[in-house]
């Protein structure tokens, strides 16, 4: 598969729900970093742990949204391993109906039709917004700053 086809069978299978397929989009050892996130650096290094990620995140986001990826840009780079996707996950809160979009940009590493780098960059300030967990990330923001990864 090509970047591009990987990045839309992963955005798409997010929005989805197909959890349990996503993992294998990626290399064994990869690395994956969501270097805007409040909540701290934590890398994802291993196809474990993005297994576990998606399993731990991704029920609880489907509680509370439904969404699908919506305005699509995706920019081919001098890399042919390397591209850059612009995207709005656009979607509405179950309990209200009320609608959302949420700007995201993933820079992504693909070898042989796996992910071996990606860094995403979410408006977790949307996303926390449109799941109603605003007071959550507030908390957050009021503890010290976690130590954050330069990459």
């Amino acid at each position: 598969m090509t970047p591009e086809e990987v990045f839309l069978r992963l955005v798409h299978g997010v929005a989805d729900r197909d959890l349990e397929a996503l993992p294998a989009l990626y290399a064994e050892q990869t690395d994956v970093r969501h270097p805007m996130s409040p909540y701290g650096a934590h890398p994802l290094l291993s196809r474990d742990a993005l297994r576990e990620h998606f399993t731990g995140t991704g029920p609880r986001v489907a509680e509370v949204v439904q969404f699908q990826p919506d305005a699509i840009r995706v920019h081919r780079t001098q890399d042919p391993e390397v591209i850059v996707a612009e995207f709005d996950y656009a979607g509405s809160v179950i309990a209200t109906g009320e609608e959302f979009r949420v700007p995201c940009v993933f820079v992504l590493r693909v070898r042989d039709g796996l992910i071996v780098e990606s860094r995403d960059y979410i408006d977790h300030v949307a996303m926390a917004r449109a799941r109603g967990r605003l007071d959550q990330l507030i908390a957050v923001l009021r503890e010290p700053a976690p130590e954050r990864d330069a990459s």
